[in-house]
């Protein structure tokens, strides 16, 4: 058995067809393929996510979002409130609640599954240096605390990335406060658009069933 581990010159390779041939797709695609979510529990009752993307303009300022969730916790529409993915049933047939499931004991766990990390990069057409974009950065993780629950946990490796790519002139704030709207809309594209794989069901899969 051959093993390859990634080098710079496979990195830059990544990047060159990233430009020349996108084929960017949201889902089980990339580094989306291993992601999933609600897994306090074990994997036989955490479900499948992936990656996701979500954008909005207003005027001239553009912002998006790239998130792929392999979240501990569970996962809502903000917008609602209504739980769409994380810990399933025993008999994984309806969702239920990680935080409800932790009050069962307040004892110490010492060996929670902490295969997880959401990662999300903010990009934008607004010009900001350093300083300003680690501020919008950490503004940004709004949008994961709206979407995932419980969040920044102890076994979660959440990081956000903020990155400008033009000489838009913006509010800071605004760009902000847009930047947590984008990244928590990409957390729920990313599990709407993953597709059941490695016995893990997805949130379609729950749809179905009810």
């Amino acid at each position: 058995m051959i093993h390859l581990h990634p080098d710079a010159a496979m990195g830059y390779e990544a990047a060159r067809l990233a430009m020349e041939a996108p084929n960017y797709r949201d889902g089980n695609y990339g580094v989306g393929c291993g992601a999933s979510v609600g897994k306090i529990a074990g994997m036989n009752c955490a479900m499948k996510a992936g990656i996701g993307n979500y954008a909005v303009q207003i005027g001239d300022l553009q912002i998006g979002a790239v998130v792929v969730v392999n979240a501990l916790g569970d996962v809502f529409d903000w917008k609602t409130g209504e739980q769409i993915a994380g810990l399933l049933t025993e008999d994984g047939t309806a969702l239920r609640s990680t935080l409800e499931y932790m009050k069962g004991s307040v004892k110490a766990v010492e060996n929670k599954f902490v295969g997880n990390t959401t990662l999300a990069v903010v990009i934008m057409n607004a010009a900001f240096d350093k300083s300003r974009l680690c501020k919008i950065a950490g503004m940004a993780h709004d949008g994961f605390a709206r979407s995932i629950n419980p969040v920044h946990t102890s076994a979660d490796g959440d990081s956000i990335y903020a990155v400008s790519v033009g000489d838009v002139e913006a509010d800071q704030d605004l760009v902000g406060a847009l930047s947590a709207e984008v990244v928590g809309e990409a957390i729920i594209r990313a599990v709407e658009k993953a597709e059941s794989a490695y016995g893990l069901p997805c949130a379609e899969d729950l749809e179905h069933r009810g």
